[in-house]
């Protein structure tokens, strides 16, 4: 996966990028602002992955960069930033950013993140061959008896439709386009909800056991205990 790291340390550039390329990142560094967007031109090269962002750059705020990026490509961006506050959060993901990292992180949480957010954007690309209907339209999904329909936004239990509301079905969605992977809490509130974990922790447990009343599959979502949450196939 090519990676494009805007970072105006030399130094925490280089041993993040040593570190990235050992687990096969192709990593441009960009930095300035400037320099990272011209880089996400689409004539500069095949198309990056993700973009890992630092908010503190020398010709303009990171802040102000992401919002430049969210209008000309819809790569993953993840801001990597040693502003902890909730504020600086919430505006970043506001803003567009897929995740939130605080400096100093840990290394391997940092990858974790990264597969995450590109894992989550895969169902947005064309798909192709069989994974196509005859119509060009993507296939439902299918779990057990449960299907789901991304396009028209359905979900059917046994060929029953099952009324959701608009954040029920994006939160199902999001856990049925990786059966079995974990999804971290923050993860969740991040993709469904647009902002951060703190406050909204309430919110997606009650959304979580609506979806299991509604379904009538309690055990078709599993709690991880202190993580998250994943979609588990139901036994044929």
């Amino acid at each position: 996966m090519r990676l494009l790291l805007v970072e105006d340390d030399n130094h925490v550039a280089a041993a993040l990028s040593a570190v990235l390329a050992r687990h096969g990142f192709d990593v441009t560094h960009a930095r300035s602002g400037e320099e990272a967007l011209r880089a996400l031109l689409p004539d500069s090269g095949p198309p990056f992955g993700v973009v890992l962002l630092d908010l503190g750059l020398p010709d303009q705020d990171g802040f102000q960069v992401c919002g430049r990026i969210r209008k000309r490509t819809t790569t993953p961006v993840i801001m990597v930033t040693a502003r902890a506050d909730v504020r600086s959060r919430i505006h970043g993901l506001n803003l567009g950013a897929d995740d939130y990292v605080v400096k100093p992180y840990d290394t391997m949480e940092l990858l974790a993140r990264i597969h995450a957010v590109s894992r989550r954007t895969l169902p947005a690309e064309p798909a192709a061959g069989p994974e196509e209907t005859t119509d060009g339209r993507q296939p439902p999904l299918r779990i057990g008896p449960v299907t789901l329909d991304l396009p028209t936004r359905q979900v059917a239990v046994d060929g029953t439709t099952i009324s959701l509301t608009r954040k029920e079905f994006d939160l199902l969605a999001l856990l049925a386009q990786r059966p079995g992977v974990v999804f971290r809490r923050e993860q969740i509130i991040s993709e469904v909800w647009r902002t951060s974990w703190e406050g909204t922790g309430r919110t997606l447990e009650v959304h979580i056991a609506s979806l299991r009343s509604k379904l009538r599959m309690p055990a078709l979502i599993e709690t991880v205990r202190g993580v998250g949450y994943r979609l588990v196939s139901p036994a044929v």
